[in-house]
């Protein structure tokens, strides 16, 4: 094997696939990069049993083969190379030769019949959108993916195609996002809830373009297909939360406020509310409603604070503990100027929702205040 390309264009490539290499694990192969050239191109592959990653690029071929090698050590040598052209060859020994201006390196290779075969995926259902789409439906809701391995399924986030209208969701058991948009052509319903850490790795190797990206479902896989890269996961098995139904269709209070106020108020009272004495104590941050004004609060051994907001209100008064946590976790991701915060009782969920659309929806559970 040996082959000749530019190190901007091969560290692209690595840098998609490396997310798909084990980094625990009893089997040496899966921690390498499969690389495989074909006529006048290079195919890098790497697959931990759960993700597995193909990038596709085109590069001069001198000879043609393929081996693998450790992805870590192969990555970190490219990318501090100089911005050159990289010579990259298989020696008689087995060893992967790489040779940049004056550097050279010799990596030994592992046996490439040995490296497994991504899934062949039958694709049953499938969507395309663009890729800053999906990167922004990503970001909105996977703050909320719960991290218990108990209860596997909430690790994910349900993809749910619905009347044509894609919905994004996570719950942890404390809060729910909830991101959606229609979709221009019409396709099929399906549900699958694809693991947290594969859409993280996914939406790094997501441009923020209009380049089209495809999700095919298949019975137990999920196939993300774009130009010169493909991903493939896993679908998580269980039954997704009935989320329509844990989602408050009235309020009791709402108030419409700036986003950015409220964010700036939710991060300087938690201040307070994270620097307690007793690092076991969680301290609420008390949120009450009055005419024309929000209040936000926190005591404890450390100190107190208190922030006043004016704003429109509607309904009735209102006093309810939150994690500010969950709540500056959902304001981070909003880019409206203005959202509706909706309140029930001081025991039922708050709702964060857009002022212009119905594109997403954050709820989060109070916590009960000490009298």
């Amino acid at each position: 094997m040996k082959i000749v390309c530019y190190k901007e264009n091969i560290l692209k490539a690595l840098n998609s696939v490396v997310k798909g290499v084990a980094s625990k694990t009893t089997m040496p192969i899966l921690e390498g990069i499969l690389i495989q050239t074909n006529d006048n191109e290079i195919k890098l592959t790497s697959y931990d049993l759960e993700i597995g990653i193909e990038y596709i690029m085109e590069c001069e071929v001198k000879e043609q083969g393929s081996t693998v090698v450790n992805a870590i050590m192969f990555s970190e040598i490219i990318k501090k190379l100089p911005d050159t052209e990289i010579y990259i060859s298989l020696n008689e020994n087995n060893l992967l030769e790489i040779e940049c201006e004056g550097s050279l390196y010799k990596l030994t290779t592992m046996n490439p019949d040995e490296f497994p075969e991504l899934p062949k995926i039958e694709v049953e259902n499938s969507i395309e959108l663009e890729q800053n789409m999906l990167k922004n439906m990503i970001r909105k809701t996977i703050f909320a993916v719960s991290s218990e391995e108990n209860r596997p399924i909430f690790t994910g986030c349900l993809f749910e195609v619905e009347n044509n209208k894609l919905n994004v969701v996570a719950v942890d058991g404390f809060r729910l996002a909830l991101r959606s948009i229609y979709l221009p052509t019409k396709v099929n319903d399906f549900k699958a809830v694809i693991p947290g850490r594969t859409l993280n790795e996914i939406n790094k190797i997501l441009l923020d373009s209009f380049d089209r990206i495809r999700i095919g479902i298949a019975k137990n896989q999920a196939l993300f297909e774009m130009e010169n890269c493909k991903v493939v996961t896993r679908i998580l098995d269980g039954e997704f939360l009935n989320y329509k139904s844990v989602i408050p269709n009235s309020w009791e209070t709402r108030i419409k406020v700036n986003k950015n106020s409220l964010q700036n108020s939710f991060e300087r009272i938690s201040l307070i509310s994270s620097s307690s004495i007793e690092k076991e104590k969680k301290y609420p941050v008390k949120v009450s409603v009055d005419i024309g004004k929000i209040t936000i609060s926190c005591t404890n051994q450390t100190g107190d604070a208190k922030e006043e907001i004016y704003i429109s209100t509607e309904g009735k008064n209102i006093e309810v503990g939150f994690n500010p946590k969950y709540f500056l976790d959902s304001l981070k991701v909003i880019e409206d100027e203005e959202v509706f915060v909706e309140f029930g009782t001081n025991i039922s969920p708050c709702l964060i929702k857009s002022v212009e659309n119905n594109e997403y929806v954050y709820m989060i559970l109070p916590i009960r205040l000490k009298e």
